[in-house]
């Protein structure tokens, strides 16, 4: 799917999709508009933000929205509501891209807390303040973890840290939320969440595809169904529970 070309209908449901300017979240939120939500799209990027959310219609609103700060998210939800008048699903998607925290000898507790500020604290809040409407309309929330949550490459502890609580984090709200609210999490592996127009640029290479058991690296629409599906009724009785998208990868036993 080119995000570009997303076609907007209408089913009456209201979608928050954070982290929605680029990569996962944009394709996220241009599924949900193919099928017929009216998708909010937050992001700090607020130019590229306000562009993507033109290119996809008339169902694409964007916000301005830095998700660790709890006063932001406050106004945040309580321009959706004011704007659509109800809520009912969340994505927090927003998250410090880059896993490389340096050295662990030179990791600042700046960079630290601001990593888990804006990938673990952020999502708290945004439950927190979305939770009343998503509960009026038996609403759901999705987390997009990571991988990384159960393997590492050096010098990530910042990061996979903080993906790490997140999982926690959802069945821990999946448990004090339900049954009204479900709260599921997503981990991608490699997901290539680079725009239409890179890839076609620059195309991986046969030998990124071939070492995942699936036979290629991953796209953000792989992301973008199960997202879709966790939020449907077709998954209600699903809750609690981590969603591994990765082609195999963490079940490949490699040696070198």
């Amino acid at each position: 799917m080119d995000w570009q070309k997303a076609q907007p209908g209408l089913n009456g449901r209201v979608a928050l999709v954070t982290g929605a300017a680029r990569g996962i979240g944009l394709g996220i939120a241009a599924w949900l508009i193919c099928e017929g939500w009216q998708v909010v799209l937050g992001d700090l990027d607020r130019k590229r933000g306000s562009k993507v959310a033109k290119a996809l219609g008339d169902n694409a609103w964007f916000i301005t929205l830095d998700v660790a700060e709890e006063a932001q998210v406050r106004g945040a939800v309580s321009e959706v509501l004011g704007q659509f008048g109800r809520l009912d699903a969340l994505i927090c998607n927003a998250a410090v891209a880059n896993p490389d925290n340096g050295p662990l000898e030179t990791l600042s507790l700046a960079k630290w807390n601001r990593t888990l500020a804006i990938n673990l604290t952020g999502p708290l809040l945004l439950a927190k303040h979305c939770a009343p409407y998503l509960r009026a309309h038996g609403g759901a929330i999705v987390n997009i973890a990571s991988t990384r949550t159960r393997q590492s490459e050096p010098d990530t502890e910042a990061y996979a840290a903080s993906k790490g609580g997140l999982v926690a984090l959802t069945h821990a709200l999946a448990v004090s939320l339900g049954p009204d609210i479900r709260v599921n999490a997503v981990s991608p592996g490699w997901i290539d969440a680079r725009d239409p127009s890179e890839r076609r640029a620059e195309p991986l290479s046969d030998e990124d595809h071939a070492q995942h058991p699936s036979g290629r690296v991953g796209t953000v629409e792989d992301v973008a169904a199960l997202v879709a599906w966790l939020l449907s009724r077709q998954s209600g009785f699903v809750t609690g529970q981590e969603f591994v998208v990765d082609g195999g990868m963490t079940r490949k036993m490699i040696y070198r």
